[in-house]
């Protein structure tokens, strides 16, 4: 109810660029930082739903080709979908490169083996932006990114975490989970340089959301 009633208020417009929907041109970290100072200031969880529909939105905007992005980014600005980012493991999470969950290419698809751990709005989510492995010799330069939507089979939502305070997180697990080609976000092996620019975008308005 609370995410459906910040779309109404047209705040996930902010994080997308006017042609798909948004407010402005180009996105602006001003924007953000004042949305999430605002929003956490009333609700944490406020706060929360509109920062990860940002990360969600955000590798998108940046490494979605077209046809992806006119799919998808219209229905998160409005709501209709809500958006995961899946970059965390139980074994890798300040060293995005140690990545475990394998995407290994099997004609036109990409089936994915794996788990992915504290993942906000694990199990709400429309869809989740997944970073996988598809060099693992390669290690951070061996990681890719896809769309993967919800009902796609072979991913299960294995946990949900019980927080302090109100937080929609868990764990996501892929096995044999089966995505086509068309949804790989950018080149094969880009996959941490999308994470790392989207979390770097995002890292300011952290500290706006723990002023507010």
């Amino acid at each position: 109810a609370l995410f459906q009633k910040l779309a109404r208020q047209g705040i996930f417009r902010y994080a997308v660029p006017r042609e798909f929907g948004g407010i402005r041109r180009r996105v602006q970290v001003r924007d953000l930082c004042v949305i999430r100072e605002t929003l956490a200031s009333m609700s944490p969880l406020a706060d929360v739903l509109f920062a990860v529909q940002a990360l969600a939105i955000y590798p998108l905007i940046t490494a979605g080709t077209l046809a992806q992005q006119v799919a998808y980014l219209p229905r998160l600005t409005t709501g209709q979908h809500m958006g995961a980012f899946a970059l965390t493991e139980p074994n890798a999470g300040s060293d995005a490169a140690a990545t475990q969950l394998r995407a290994r290419k099997q004609g036109d698809n990409y089936v994915l083996n794996g788990v992915k751990s504290f993942i906000s709005n694990a199990g709400l989510a429309h869809l989740y932006v997944v970073f996988g492995s598809t060099h693992p010799a390669r290690r951070g330069n061996g990681i890719s990114a896809f769309v993967v939507e919800a009902g796609t089979p072979g991913l299960a939502v294995r946990e949900r975490l019980a927080l302090i305070s109100p937080h929609p997180i868990g764990t996501v697990a892929f096995e044999g989970c089966c995505v086509p080609t068309t949804q790989l976000l950018g080149n094969p092996g880009k996959g941490l340089g999308i994470a790392l620019d989207t979390l770097g975008v995002l890292r300011c308005s952290v500290g706006a959301a723990a002023v507010g």
